[in-house]
């Protein structure tokens, strides 16, 4: 499992951006920045989109405001799903990016077994990424939604 200090692994994320699919390679899109990125079970379930997303949106420009280059928020979800629920909570400072097969999650040691619920899905954690490093690790126990929430984020920054 991903833990501070370690590096970043190498994957690929998903992302519809102006109607065109983008692959991000994740190598480059962590190099020579400071991220942040939370990951979230599902998209449009009721603590992601009541709490979890919406801290983040609300937050995005005072956590920039810290030196942060991007605000990424990772689900194993389709590209798709990721944008309608972007485009739903108003998160346009923040970029949505896929895990369909979920294989990023797993390759970082976060994922879980849902079940009939959705299948693998991530758990729901927050980090802090500097130059492809992970800084700052907050991985919420189950069920709950404590650590992870944007206010302790820009506490840590």
């Amino acid at each position: 499992m991903i833990s501070e200090n370690m590096k970043m692994p190498a994957g690929q994320l998903q992302q519809l951006k102006d109607g065109n699919m983008v692959n991000h390679n994740t190598d480059e899109l962590f190099a020579n920045k400071k991220i942040v990125l939370f990951a979230v079970p599902g998209a449009f379930t009721p603590t992601c989109s009541a709490a979890h997303l919406p801290g983040y949106v609300v937050s995005a420009d005072e956590i920039k405001a810290k030196g942060v280059d991007e605000v990424i928020c990772l689900s194993v979800n389709d590209a798709f799903v990721m944008q309608a629920w972007g485009e739903a909570q108003n998160a346009e400072n923040i970029m949505m990016l896929a895990d369909g097969d979920g294989s990023y999650t797993k390759a970082l040691g976060l994922d879980m077994d849902t079940g009939s619920f959705g299948g693998i899905r991530s758990q729901r954690y927050a980090m802090i990424i500097n130059n492809g490093i992970v800084t700052n690790l907050h991985l919420e126990q189950p069920k709950s939604f404590e650590v992870s929430k944007a206010e302790v984020i820009l506490d840590a920054l």
